[in-house]
Order: structure tokens, then C-alpha cells, then sequence
């Protein structure tokens, strides 16, 4: 009964306030999130002001981002991890076969995280030059800078960058919470006025029975997105009907190391990122089937089968080489100075132990990352085919956005759940991440075939873009952020 009458005050002192009831009834006032209703038992629940759920790399850059920035001192801040904490007291004395390359933008926030220093005292490998080129034709495209001094991007384990990340949320304990071994069963949405069960925040359900509630839940659960699929958001995806072939690389000899290597075969691209002068990292996507075949080789076999796809010229012909040629001399003449030579790439001697590992591609888009109260981050907004090693920099530019957006709404003092400002997240991030998507899967397609229009098409394509560095700048500015 005190509930009711603590209820009825409410909405009658508000009403007073405004001046008329009639003006501004108390269910629309409770609709716009101008009063609260008694909410019964939800008051017996701990409320946080966000919950990330999932603490990978993304995940975990979000906490520390949000428990660092001083706009949100004070504010209760939770990540919920259902794996054990990343703990590395040593660097494996063998690298692991899941690598992301990391532009000098994420490098920048993860700077800013402190997390930075980690990885760099730690293990990670720049690169300062990229060449892309063609199986079925002579023609290449190189990226790098003028004076080869300054990093294209950082090649680092995924395990390394979370430990990075675990040891600035250990650093910033009393400023965030994280609960690991917590999986999530259930999360149950803002309900309106009319319901009897009305809760005012987001609910989530552990697997030990705790209930818990959050002003903001960020999603960063990858792509399987429980919080996603939870909220039914609409999901445009594909598959790719390729899978990817990771391993740990031998080189033959040692050497610098610094350029990353990338050749598009007709049954998908295959890719050697460095890790050290003598090992790098392998990323070869092709049909399921022959996946399966590579990871059926035996180990001589499986280094013959890379060292020929990195070297083999059987899938060219005379006829697109003749017209490359002609075309690249027409170019020649016109900018004398401009194109890149071709390099070799290092021979592979031997793989490392166990490290083959095949796991299938695909791309899915939400069509939005944002609900009342829920924002989505990384890989449950957006998944990428590996070919231009975006994935992971897509998610970090989520954490920076979401971040400076969540920070001047606290600085205004306006709710951290409200979709005014999430909607602002959504529409900047999708103007960045929908035309890199796009260009990924334009260049995966035309890259998928051996038919000689495709093949011409895109011949004449990379060598013009490779003599024109102003364009090349461009694409490496936009790839860098």
C-alpha cells in the first residue's frame, strides 16, 4: 500500500510542477523518462550505470576506456566475462596462430589505455611496407612510407592484446568491476508503464541466478551476439564458402621482416604478416575443401603448398600478361616516376607445432547498433572478411567513438542509456565501417574468379592505383584510423 501512495505523490508532485495533469498525464510522463514508477522487486537487483558484456579485446578496451575517462568518475561500471581472466606472467615461447593487425589509430587508444607499453614490452612486430598482387596476372600494388621509417601497422597475438588489456583493468580496480566465469542466460528489456512487471533498465541473468541491471549494456559478445540476437535486431550476412587456414611460419632465412604479403589466388587470398625476423604468420583463405586438405597434409607437403601459392605463376596467361604489360608501359611513359618494384616474398621452411587451425569466413552487418539502452561494439555490430585485416581496428573505432560520445553526455549530466546519443554513435560508426565493408567485399568478389574480363578488369585497376600515390595515401590514411 505505501507503495502505491509513494507512486501516486510522485506523479501528483511532478504533475503540480508542470502545472496541469490534464498537459502532462502520468503515463506519458513515465513514457518520455521524465518520472520513474515504482518498479517492486527491481530495487532488490544492483544497478550499474553500463555493463559490457564480453571481455575480449574489444570488451575489454571498452571498460578500460569508460573507467579512465574522468567524465564518468564515479560512475559503477561492470564487465562480464564467461572466460577465465587472461593472465601472461611470460610470453609463450611459441606464437599463437590468432594475429590482428593493428593500425596506428588502435595503437593510438590503446596507447591511451596504458595498454600499449604491455603489449610492446611483451611481444608484436611492425610492418612498414605491403604488397598485394595477382596470381592470374603481373599486376601488384605496394603500400608504404615515403621514407620507410614510420609503421604501416603492429602485427600482435589477440592473446597478448588482452592480457595487455587485464592487467589496466587490474589497475583500475575500484574504478570498474569485472566478473569473470559470468555467463550470461538472459537479458530482459526496459518494459513500458503498462506492464506489471515494469523494470526501468536493462536485467541480466547470470548463470548463477544473480540478477543484475544496467543503465547502458554494451554488447560485445562477437559475432554470435547473444545480446544481438536477444534484441532481434536484423542482421544482413553472408557466408563465404571459404574458410581460413592460420599457422605459425618458418622462414627459411633470417630476415627483416617488415613487409606484409598478400597474393590473391583465384580460390582466395593468401597472406604472410611477420612476427619476427624468422617467423610469420600465415592467413590463407580458400574453399572449404581444399582447407580441409591443407590441414590434412602433412607438414613438408602443407610448406610446399604455401611456398607455390606464394611463388607459382601457372594460374596466368600469355594474353593478360601481354595486355599488363602494354598497359603498365603506357603508364610508364605517362608517370615516369611513379610505381613501386616488385619484391620476392621469404620461402617457408617449416610450420610450428599444432598451429593449423581452419575456422570458416563470412560478413554480417547489424542494420542497427543501437536499442534504448543497449549499444552494440566489434564484431556483434560487424563482421569483415580478414583479406585487409580490419576487423579488429573497426571494433577499436567503436570504443573510441562510443566512448567520447558516452563522456560529453555525462558531462552534460543526460542519461548514458538514452538513444539520443547512442543514435549519434550508430550514424558516425556506420558511415566509417559500411564503405570499408563494402570495399572489402567488392575486392573479395572480384578477386574470386579467374575469368579473363575479371582478371583484365582488375589488372588494369591495381596498376593504375599503384602509380598514383596520392590515391594510395589516401587508402592507407583511411585504413590507419
Amino acid at each position: 500500500m505505501h507503495k502505491l501512495l509513494n507512486a501516486r505523490l510522485t506523479l501528483t508532485g511532478v504533475g503540480r510542477f508542470f502545472g496541469s495533469d490534464k498537459r502532462f498525464p502520468a503515463a506519458k510522463l513515465i513514457r518520455r523518462g521524465l518520472v520513474s514508477a515504482d518498479h517492486g522487486d527491481s530495487s532488490k537487483n544492483e544497478v550499474f550505470d553500463v555493463i559490457i558484456s564480453g571481455g575480449g579485446m574489444v570488451g575489454s578496451a571498452m571498460t578500460c576506456s569508460l573507467g579512465m575517462d574522468p567524465n564518468l568518475a564515479g560512475k559503477k561500471i561492470l564487465l562480464l566475462e564467461a572466460g577465465n581472466r587472461k593472465v601472461m606472467d611470460t610470453v609463450p615461447s611459441s606464437y599463437s596462430t590468432r594475429v590482428s593487425s593493428i593500425s596506428p589509430g588502435s595503437a593510438s587508444l590503446l596507447s591511451g589505455l596504458g595498454a600499449w607499453e604491455h603489449i610492446t614490452n611483451m611481444r608484436f612486430k611492425p610492418y612498414q611496407k605491403m604488397q598485394v598482387w595477382d596470381a592470374c596476372s603481373d599486376a601488384l600494388i605496394t603500400f608504404d612510407k615515403d621514407n620507410l621509417q614510420d609503421e604501416m601497422a603492429y602485427i600482435v597475438e589477440n592473446d597478448i592484446i588482452v592480457a595487455a588489456l587485464t592487467k589496466q583493468l587490474d589497475a583500475l580496480d575500484g574504478s570498474v568491476q569485472v566478473r569473470y566465469r559470468s555467463r550470461v542466460v538472459k537479458y530482459t528489456w526496459p518494459t513500458s508503464y503498462q506492464s506489471t512487471e515494469s523494470i526501468p533498465w536493462v536485467q541480466v541473468t547470470l548463470d548463477s541466478g544473480e540478477k543484475l541491471q544496467a543503465k547502458l549494456l554494451i554488447g560485445a559478445d562477437g559475432p554470435n551476439s547473444m545480446v544481438r540476437k536477444a534484441l532481434g535486431i536484423p542482421t544482413v550476412k553472408w557466408n563465404y564458402d571459404q574458410s581460413a587456414v592460420v599457422a605459425v611460419l618458418h622462414l627459411s632465412e633470417p630476415t627483416e621482416n617488415v613487409v606484409a604479403w598478400q597474393r590473391f589466388l583465384p580460390t582466395g587470398p593468401i597472406a604472410m604478416l611477420p612476427l619476427s625476423d624468422t617467423e610469420s604468420s600465415l592467413v590463407w583463405s580458400t574453399s572449404h575443401r581444399l582447407a580441409e586438405e591443407l590441414l590434412e597434409m602433412d607438414e613438408e607437403s602443407f610448406v610446399d603448398a604455401i611456398n607455390s601459392a606464394f611463388w607459382s605463376n601457372d594460374h596466368q596467361s600469355e594474353l593478360i600478361d601481354t595486355a599488363g604489360s602494354v598497359f603498365r608501359g603506357a603508364l610508364s611513359a605517362l608517370m615516369p616516376s611513379a610505381g613501386s618494384p616488385r619484391q620476392l616474398p621469404p620461402s617457408v621452411a617449416a610450420i610450428g607445432p599444432k598451429s593449423r587451425v581452419m575456422f570458416p569466413l563470412g560478413m554480417g552487418h547489424a542494420s542497427e547498433y543501437t536499442r534504448h539502452r543497449v549499444a552494440l561494439i566489434g564484431d556483434a555490430a560487424h563482421r569483415v572478411h580478414p583479406l585487409a585485416g580490419q576487423g579488429a581496428n573497426l571494433g577499436f573505432g567503436d570504443v573510441s567513438c562510443l566512448t567520447q560520445l558516452l563522456s560529453q553526455a555525462a558531462f552534460d549530466g543526460k542519461d548514458l542509456g538514452a538513444l539520443q546519443h547512442l543514435l549519434e554513435y550508430e550514424t558516425e560508426r556506420q558511415r566509417h565501417n559500411l564503405p570499408m565493408m563494402a570495399a572489402i567485399d567488392l575486392m573479395k568478389r572480384l578477386y574470386s574468379t579467374s575469368a579473363a574480363p575479371a582478371v583484365l578488369l582488375r589488372t588494369f585497376g591495381l596498376q593504375a592505383t599503384n602509380m598514383l600515390p596520392a590515391l594510395k595515401e589516401q587508402i592507407m590514411a583511411f585504413a590507419s584510423k
